[in-house]
């Protein structure tokens, strides 16, 4: 098994040829399944640069389970028995996707809230301003208790205070947005390193084995490297692809919680 690639490809597919047992930590990122049907516009007549994205596309709900039980399944073969899985999404698709999960099997340990600091409004005033996405953390089974956790790290990440499942965190803006050549953003749903930093320092040990099957502009293997872990990304989007593994290979030092695990065992 390669590890510090991103696969080109079908995500389904590609996590077929990853062996049983291999992976330490899974994070998703799945497509919304939003089924927007208008251009949705501000109210000055500008366009709102929401999820239009054909890989967004689904032609039904049913359809759209099929997806996840294909792709959810193969990460669960994938994962270690101490290995946990993170799964983010929004209103649009977080509880289908949460009951899969348990019909496959997986434990639900946590749903962490990422409350946006930033938001964007809600232009027309027909609904509250949506602020959270919200993110399912999972062992692979009822019965899988030795899943990584480091509370004592998170704790000393927090402030020394115990961290709690709200994480209150601004959306990618500025430098960190990656842009295209036409300078607008690359992608539509980028998330904030800050999210990934949080997810892996507190669900895996150094040099452990992140998976993204959604890999999009490579923040999860952004985030894992900075964090002295590997990570596999399976991403079908050509552009991504080239983004990515031009993002991280311009990666240089670590981030300075990529000791702290190692300071905590002097420590003991």
């Amino acid at each position: 098994m390669q590890i510090n690639v991103v696969i080109h490809g079908d995500c389904v597919e590609e996590l077929r040829k990853i062996p049983a047992g291999s992976i330490d930590l899974v994070f998703a990122d799945p497509p919304y399944n939003m089924q927007l049907k208008n251009v949705l516009y501000r109210p000055n007549n500008t366009k709102v640069n929401g999820v239009y994205d054909h890989w967004d596309k689904f032609g039904s709900f049913a359809e759209y389970d099929s997806f996840c039980a294909a792709w959810l399944g193969e990460c669960r073969r994938v994962l270690k028995d101490t290995g946990s899985i993170w799964v983010i999404g929004t209103y649009h698709n977080i509880f289908r996707v949460g009951n899969i999960m348990l019909n496959l099997g997986f434990w639900i340990l946590n749903d962490v809230t990422w409350h946006k600091t930033n938001p964007m409004p809600n232009f027309m005033g027909t609904r509250f301003t949506n602020a959270t996405e919200t993110l399912l953390w999972c062992s692979k089974s009822e019965t899988s208790k030795k899943y990584v956790f480091n509370h004592k790290i998170m704790k000393r990440y927090n402030g020394g205070k115990q961290m709690t499942s709200v994480w209150r965190i601004g959306l990618c803006t500025g430098a960190e947005r990656i842009k295209g050549a036409d300078g607008k953003k690359a992608h539509s749903t980028q998330k904030p390193e800050e999210l990934l930093k949080r997810v892996i320092l507190s669900s895996t040990n150094r040099d452990g084995v992140v998976l993204d099957p959604f890999f999009g502009t490579g923040t999860t293997g952004a985030a894992a490297k900075k964090l002295g872990r590997n990570y596999i990304g399976i991403e079908r989007e050509t552009g991504y692809v080239e983004i990515a593994r031009n993002r991280i290979a311009g990666i240089g030092e670590l981030w300075e919680e990529a000791g702290w695990l190692e300071e905590e065992k002097n420590i003991r």
